[in-house]
């Protein structure tokens, strides 16, 4: 499936796809090309059956700065708009589904997601790793949860998603001061799994993460993610139920015959997804 955008690049080799964000001149700043560009993105990526783990990495000297104020500010401030009071809220609320719209794009990709960052990751750029299943590091990383210095309560999706990925005093602490962070404090609270000494590396690493897991079943994978995120919110009991019968519809597939035959013919299975 063709993919094209001003502001991303999607790369396939192999398994994995690797979408950049490749706006560098602008840092990777999410304006509204962003927004548009990247659940499309998504579901370029979840519709190739071929495709079996996602990385998304970054051009330029930074992850990404979060929301370009030159291009969304206007629309956050309603600069220049018309109608009530009320119609502008409801202008607001809109947008704002929108925008949550686009980042749970990553989060409902059925494929695992990992995010390969270096430099600033900043306000939005949380939101899009904290939507990603798993974050590696640059050593010159940097993060913050910015939108309380910016006078804004984040409502795309991390202060849903961040007290979930980390322990929720150290979630209090990010989003409260709006502070910077290193790599290393983000690897001691657990933000992200590992620190490599550049970008070149964390991006080594990720790839492959990708194809390690690319190398699985895509049938076993998946249904991982998907069961992991329907345990949400459930009891233990409520969950071990959801997966017998996920396992009831999945489990007799030519990728088991494949990895029970390769096992006993000793070599490493080719698993098809079937």
């Amino acid at each position: 499936m063709d993919f094209n955008s001003d502001v991303f690049t999607l790369d396939r080799d192999r398994g994995v796809a690797v979408l950049w964000l490749d706006n560098p001149d602008e840092r990777n700043a999410m304006g509204p090309g962003f927004w548009a560009d990247l659940p499309r993105a998504m579901e370029v990526v979840a519709g190739e059956d071929d495709l079996r783990a996602v990385v998304i990495a970054a051009r330029g000297e930074a992850f990404s700065v979060g929301l370009n104020l030159k291009t969304m500010g206007p629309l956050l401030m309603q600069s220049g708009a018309s109608g009530s009071a009320v119609q502008q809220r409801r202008t607001l609320y809109r947008e704002a589904k929108r925008l949550q719209a686009a980042i749970s794009s990553v989060a409902d990709c059925p494929k695992p997601v990992i995010a390969a960052v270096h430099g600033f990751c900043l306000g939005g750029g949380i939101d899009l790793i904290t939507a990603c299943d798993i974050r590696l590091a640059a050593a010159d990383a940097v993060f913050s949860v910015r939108e309380t210095k910016m006078a804004l309560t984040a409502d795309l999706g991390t202060l849903q998603r961040l007290p979930r990925v980390i322990p929720a005093g150290h979630a209090a602490e990010l989003i409260y001061t709006g502070k910077d962070i290193t790599a290393e404090r983000a690897r001691e609270i657990g933000l992200v799994n590992d620190v490599f000494p550049d970008a070149s590396a964390v991006l080594e690493a990720a790839l492959a993460m990708a194809k390690e897991i690319a190398a699985n079943s895509p049938l076993a994978v998946q249904g991982s993610k998907a069961v992991m995120r329907a345990g949400e919110g459930r009891t233990v009991q409520e969950a071990l139920d959801y997966v017998a019968l996920w396992n009831s519809a999945f489990l007799q597939s030519d990728d088991l015959t494949e990895a029970v035959t390769a096992f006993l013919e000793k070599r490493p299975p080719k698993f098809t997804g079937q």
